[in-house]
């Protein structure tokens, strides 16, 4: 998608200088910064201090930081020992997005296949690529699928603005390319549809502030930011047509892990007779999880992100404030699970499934193996 007219993906792997570039998603929306890296660890790093964020995204991470392994595994006194390490490593950098242990296993078993270590290298950046294309053309065909569903609001609405709620950041920073959530909008807005996007900031990293409406902005579709509390409220005064949002793992029942927030979005729209809609890529279901309530593993991280924020100051320098005392007590959970039935339907590059077992079930394939 592009940044000041210019065409980027979040994640790029350079063979040549055997490093993977990424964009800083820390540094969004004040400035823009993409990061070189050159070893599994520090890719790994960036996972999980959400320099680059997004399970479809940290899947194909995973896939790249296994080729890097690689790639440092030749050099090693024991390159099975070592690559076998790492992907342990790889596969615990977040606990609740399915991607990352999807692509991960993936990519390991192929390389796993090779018996030649000097072939490794090559092995995983083969696939690594593969599953990465692939994942973009996913989410194109989500957006087309999500953006027949917006055409239908559209009709009804008489050509009127489609007003349309998201959480979190479901874009292509999230994922590379297109995004999932954001894949129809954007479609929709290059069909001439008109669309308002509703971006709740998404609080404690305001994922939705600082990246979803950034991505708005250099697309040139018009958003407003508002606070998370503020939803239901414009749900009821008739203000959104339809929720759009990502997953990071779903069950097989169709119940969907997603940023925190998500639950609470669902029951307003469930109240308000709203279409909620979740979209994901297939690599995003664990169909070996019966269901997600009470099963999912929640990712707790540091209460710091709930006590400090950062912004930028008048003299336009990045800088950190605590909104309370660091002694108070916090918590910070980094997702909800929203139960199957409050969801509408599940839109994927396979087409749009209701969230229940029977439907879901029919998406499983030998993609990949699985």
């Amino acid at each position: 998608m592009h940044v000041k007219g210019k065409n980027y993906r979040a994640i790029r792997a350079d063979k040549k200088n055997k490093s993977v570039r990424i964009i800083n998603q820390l540094k969004i929306p004040f400035e823009f910064e993409i990061i070189e890296i050159n070893s599994y660890s520090e890719l790994v790093n960036a996972i999980k201090d959400m320099r680059l964020r997004g399970a479809p995204l940290i899947g194909v991470a995973g896939a790249y930081a296994v080729w890097l392994a690689c790639v440092e595994a030749i050099d090693n006194k024991n390159p099975q020992k070592f690559l076998k390490d790492a992907f342990k490593n790889i596969i615990t950098a977040r606990p609740t997005a399915v991607n990352l242990k999807f692509a991960t296993c993936y990519i390991y078993n192929k390389v796993l296949i090779e018996k030649n270590f000097s072939n490794w290298e090559n092995v995983a950046y083969k696939f690594a690529n593969e599953y990465y294309e692939n994942e973009i053309d996913s989410f194109r065909k989500i957006g087309e699928y999500g953006l027949e569903i917006i055409k239908q609001i559209a009709k009804q609405k008489k050509g009127k603005v489609v007003n349309i709620l998201t959480h979190c950041n479901a874009g292509w920073l999230a994922c590379g390319d297109y995004g999932t959530a954001t894949s129809p909008i954007y479609l929709a807005h290059q069909n001439g549809i008109k669309v308002h996007v509703w971006v709740d900031e998404t609080r404690p990293r305001f994922q939705g502030a600082k990246l979803t409406a950034w991505e708005m902005y250099n697309e040139k579709v018009p958003f407003t930011v508002i606070t998370d509390n503020t939803g239901g409220h414009i749900m009821q005064q008739g203000l959104v047509d339809i929720v759009i949002v990502g997953a990071d793992r779903v069950a097989a029942n169709g119940d969907v892990a997603n940023k925190i927030g998500t639950y609470l979005k669902a029951l307003a729209a469930f109240d308000n007779k709203l279409p909620f809609y979740v979209a994901l890529p297939v690599s995003t279901i664990d169909f070996n999880l019966k269901q997600g309530v009470g099963e999912i593993v929640i990712e707790k991280r540091s209460t710091d992100e709930v006590v400090i924020i950062d912004g930028i100051s008048n003299k336009g320098k990045i800088q950190q404030i605590n909104l309370m005392p660091k002694n108070y007590n916090s918590e910070n959970y980094a997702f909800d699970v929203t139960p199957n039935r409050l969801i509408t339907g599940i839109i994927t590059e396979k087409g749009v499934v209701k969230a229940n077992f029977k439907e879901i079930i029919k998406l499983k394939s030998n993609m990949y193996g699985r």
